[in-house]
Protein backbone atom coordinates (compact mmCIF):
# COMPACT_ATOMS: atom_id res chain seq x y z
CA UNK A 1 0.00 0.00 0.00
CA UNK A 2 0.90 3.25 -1.00
CA UNK A 3 1.72 5.86 2.12
CA UNK A 4 0.09 9.18 1.36
CA UNK A 5 2.00 12.67 1.30
CA UNK A 6 1.03 14.76 4.13
CA UNK A 7 -0.55 17.24 1.63
CA UNK A 8 -3.02 14.74 0.26
CA UNK A 9 -4.08 13.70 3.83
CA UNK A 10 -4.90 17.75 4.41
CA UNK A 11 -7.18 17.79 1.54
CA UNK A 12 -8.43 14.40 2.52
CA UNK A 13 -9.87 15.65 5.70
CA UNK A 14 -10.88 19.29 4.27
CA UNK A 15 -12.70 17.78 1.92
CA UNK A 16 -14.61 15.53 4.39
CA UNK A 17 -14.74 18.36 7.19
CA UNK A 18 -16.82 20.20 4.85
CA UNK A 19 -19.22 17.16 4.21
CA UNK A 20 -19.53 16.47 7.77
CA UNK A 21 -20.28 20.09 8.49
CA UNK A 22 -22.81 20.21 5.40
CA UNK A 23 -24.82 16.85 6.57
CA UNK A 24 -24.56 18.39 10.67
CA UNK A 25 -26.47 21.24 9.16
CA UNK A 26 -29.37 19.08 7.50
CA UNK A 27 -29.74 17.40 10.49
CA UNK A 28 -30.40 20.29 12.24
CA UNK A 29 -33.13 21.41 9.59
CA UNK A 30 -30.92 24.20 7.94
CA UNK A 31 -30.87 24.46 3.88
CA UNK A 32 -27.85 23.59 2.71
CA UNK A 33 -26.45 22.94 -1.20
CA UNK A 34 -23.38 21.79 -3.00
CA UNK A 35 -22.78 25.78 -3.48
CA UNK A 36 -22.65 26.63 -0.55
CA UNK A 37 -19.31 24.77 0.01
CA UNK A 38 -17.52 26.86 -2.55
CA UNK A 39 -18.73 30.24 -1.75
CA UNK A 40 -15.32 32.59 -0.28
CA UNK A 41 -16.19 34.06 3.56
CA UNK A 42 -15.58 37.88 3.60
CA UNK A 43 -12.39 38.99 5.16
CA UNK A 44 -11.96 40.09 8.50
CA UNK A 45 -12.21 43.46 7.70
CA UNK A 46 -15.08 43.80 5.55
CA UNK A 47 -17.27 41.93 8.17
CA UNK A 48 -16.05 44.35 10.53
CA UNK A 49 -17.13 47.44 8.39
CA UNK A 50 -20.59 45.35 7.54
CA UNK A 51 -21.19 44.92 11.14
CA UNK A 52 -20.30 48.32 11.99
CA UNK A 53 -22.62 49.71 9.39
CA UNK A 54 -25.77 47.42 11.11
CA UNK A 55 -24.83 49.28 14.20
CA UNK A 56 -25.47 52.60 12.76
Amino acid sequence: MEKLSFQAKKAYFAKHRKSNFSASLRLEGFSTSINDEECKLPSRKAALKAVQQLKV
